[in-house]
């Protein structure tokens, strides 16, 4: 009996003593536990900073993909509605036409041309029309096999028979490298209204009658500013038309540029 007891009274004064244990090594487990915790805990920040990085890094590269493709479709945009453009206006009795892409702008103060991605090749030759969806935009100045150079309205050597569509009274269209070309030899007795629609003559055995042109823009002292209806200072686009006037178009329709004055002209067959 006395065994019994003294094994009982050992069981409880073990208990007592690992409660005590615990006790006393509660703080220190605790505080150790802590670091560790918080050790834990900045570790699987990290890991969240490297997963948000990662994460960014992809949206980062899908978003300039987005918007390469967005720039591409605007691109496919405006050259759909350049295109969609040429279509408004299809010469009558043309023959054939050419669409090209405008690949060069020689504007200037001193030349008003453009440089058009179609040439011998394709069909082109000097003297060929020029049009928009809007009008008349010049005319066919230089050919080359794969290009041609294409002298706007507003070119200082450009000189175009037109007409007042109101009164039917015919004039010369000029150049001066502004944005707006003049009026030459209009009849005295005849007065042009602003707004009035201007379009060629067909006289010149260069254009057929009728293409559209531009429309009068101002008249301030006799002199008569047109406005063209095509916007030649944002060409993309034109169409090369063929009227089947090779034939008639004179040589010497396209004026040639004068030399400076301090050229020195030398003679070819002096020259031998």
């Amino acid at each position: 009996m006395m065994f019994i007891v003294l094994g009982k009274a050992d069981v409880l004064l073990f208990d007592r003593l690992r409660v005590l244990i615990a006790d006393t090594a509660a703080p220190l487990l605790q505080a150790v536990a802590q670091p560790v915790a918080t050790i834990a805990s900045g570790v699987r920040h990290i890991e969240g900073m490297f997963d948000l990085y990662r994460e960014n890094e992809r949206l980062r590269e899908e978003n300039a993909r987005l918007l390469q493709w967005q720039d591409l479709a605007r691109r496919l945009q405006t050259e759909n509605a350049e295109l969609r453009d040429l279509t408004k206006y299809t010469p009558e009795g043309a023959p054939r036409y050419i669409s090209a892409q405008v690949i060069a702008n020689s504007g200037g103060a001193f030349a008003r041309n453009v440089l058009v991605s179609a040439g011998a090749r394709d069909g082109v030759t000097r003297g060929q029309a020029a049009v928009t969806g809007e009008g008349l935009v010049g005319r066919v100045a230089e050919v080359g096999n794969r290009a041609a150079r294409i002298l706007l309205l507003t070119d200082l050597n450009s000189h175009i028979p037109v007409m007042l569509d109101g009164s039917r009274e015919r004039a010369v269209m000029a150049g001066d490298n502004s944005d707006q070309p003049r009026l030459l030899y209009l009849p005295v007795n005849v007065t042009a209204k602003v707004g009035e629609r201007i379009v060629t003559a067909g006289s010149g055995g260069i254009f057929p009658p009728g293409v559209p042109v531009g429309v009068v823009a101002s008249v301030d002292g006799g002199i008569v500013r047109i406005e063209p209806y095509a916007e030649l200072s944002r060409l993309e686009y034109v169409r090369v038309v063929d009227f089947g006037l090779e034939g008639v178009l004179p040589q010497n329709a396209m004026p040639l540029p004068k030399p400076a004055r301090s050229a020195r002209v030398v003679d070819p067959d002096a020259a031998r």
